[in-house]
Parts: structure tokens; sequence; C-alpha cells
């Protein structure tokens, strides 16, 4: 397993920005500090895999022409004083930043150890990877344009936005928007793309073979595909306990592109769904 750290020697990377104790002009000086990490690959230029994983914080990833992954590490903005402090000047606050970086044959694995301070991953990969996995909670999009393999993006409280993607797409997220536009797809690969709170908006390619299932529970779904329904049933659902009696009716529209290929489910509760034809 590869060692990295700020000086290229440890496995595991601990980056900090000092906390100044100084006039407050200086401690603006040290927001959005940026530390960089390299990590090189085991195998440059074989297939690869990178699992990115935050609580609080944004990512973004990029390809670029070159043998290792990148990682710019760009610190936060504090939040606002509490005010509680009643007047009282603010000196400095825990300013502590904690990201890991471990290398094991070909698979790069980035994670933060302080779920409380956010931060934004800059990360810029090889081409070449098979499965890239994005994930975090609060505070942050993920971003990525121009990735081909697998990609899985997961948020709960952040858009997600991938560009111009080659291969399959499985991204879910809770409060956010789910925007994904393909150069090509993998024709065997199935895909969902799901909100929660937002609209999910899927661009695919002119000539793309799919059986859609989708559903939004309070908008509607678009489309300028030409669009084979499939007869569907709505799945009803009666519960009677203790004198309470629920009612649930599920009805998800169906149907083909194409002719017909893998599935790719669509679903949010609270938006708008767009499939839309590549110009």
């Amino acid at each position: 397993m590869k060692s990295i750290k700020l000086t290229g020697i440890t496995i595991i990377a601990f980056l900090f920005a000092t906390s100044a104790m100084a006039q407050p002009g200086a401690r603006q000086q040290n927001e959005g500090k940026t530390e960089q990490l390299t990590v090189p690959l085991s195998d440059p230029g074989k297939p690869y895999k990178l699992s990115v994983e935050l609580v609080t914080g944004s990512i973004k990833v990029t390809p670029y022409d070159g043998k290792d992954v990148i990682i710019d590490v760009i610190a936060s903005e504090r939040r606002r004083p509490d005010r509680g402090a009643n007047g009282m000047h603010r000196i400095a606050g825990g300013d502590n930043l904690d990201v890991s970086a471990t290398e094991k044959n070909n698979e790069v694995r980035i994670n933060s150890d302080m779920p409380s301070r956010g931060c934004m991953l800059n990360i810029r990969i090889p081409q070449g990877a098979t499965h890239v996995k994005l994930s975090t909670v609060n505070d942050g999009n993920i971003v990525a344009d121009n990735l081909n393999g697998q990609i899985e993006a997961q948020n709960v409280n952040g858009s997600i936005e991938l560009k111009d993607i080659s291969g399959s797409v499985v991204a879910n997220t809770t409060n956010g928007r789910v925007i994904v536009t393909f150069k090509s797809t993998d024709p065997k690969a199935p895909m969902a793309f799901t909100s929660f709170n937002g609209n999910v908006d899927v661009t695919l390619p002119a000539g793309s073979k799919a059986n859609i299932k989708a559903k939004s529970d309070r908008e509607n779904i678009y489309s300028d595909f030409e669009f084979v329904a499939e007869p569907s049933q709505a799945k009803t659902n009666k519960t009677a306990k203790d004198g309470m009696y629920h009612l649930t009716v599920e009805d998800w529209v169906t149907g083909k592109i194409g002719g017909g290929g893998p599935e790719m489910l669509f679903k949010t509760f609270n938006g708008n769904i767009y499939i839309r034809k590549a110009k």
C-alpha cells in the first residue's frame, strides 16, 4: 500500500490550516487555503478505481493527461460567529483539516476524518478509471465531467452534476437536482437517477435503447424521445389497524425508447423528470 502525505512519505495524509491569531484581516486570508496531495498509482496506465467519501463538503472530479491522482483540498469558510458571544471579539476558531488518501493495487480511497469541518476536494485523475464512487452528505455538491466507466454518486443535501459521461451512472440525492449528460452509454448496464426534492434531468445519446421506468409524485415527466408506452398497473395498498385506515397508490410510467434495452429508472417526489435526446 502506497504512503501519502504532504511530504509524500506516509500512507495517510493529514492536512491542516494553522489558526491565525492576529488581526481580523489576517484571519480572512487563511479562508479558502489550498493544500495538495499527490497519489501515485501502483500500475500507472492500467485500469483503476476511485472512491471518495465526505460527510461535509463538495467533490469535483475531472480527468487530465497525467499518471497520478492529484487532490486539491480547499478549506471551507467557517460559519458565522456564535450569537452567544454577546459582543466578544472572535480571535480564532478550530481550523484543523484532516484528509486521508490510501492507494493499494490501483484502488484509491479518499476520505475526511473531521465530519464537522467542511472542505472542497478538487480531484484530477488519469484517464482509464473503471469505477468511480463519490459520496457526500452535507453542504456540498458532487460535480464530475468526462469520466468513462461505472459511476456511482450519492448525496443528501446537495446536487449531483455529471457531464459528458461515457459508461453507466447510478445517481441519488435527497435534497438537490440530478443532472447527467452522456456522450455514450453502456448498452448492457441498468441505470438509476433519483432525487426526493429536486428535478431529475438526464440527456442521453440520440440512438439510446432502454426500458424506461419513471415516477414523479408531484410534478411531470417530459421527453423528446419517441416513447412507446407500455401498460402498467398501479400498485394499491390498503391497511387497517387499531382504527387507522391507510391507502397508497403507486403508479409508474413504463415504456421503451429505441426499441428497448437495459432498464433506466427515473424517480423524484417533488420535481420534474426530463429525459432528453442529445442534439
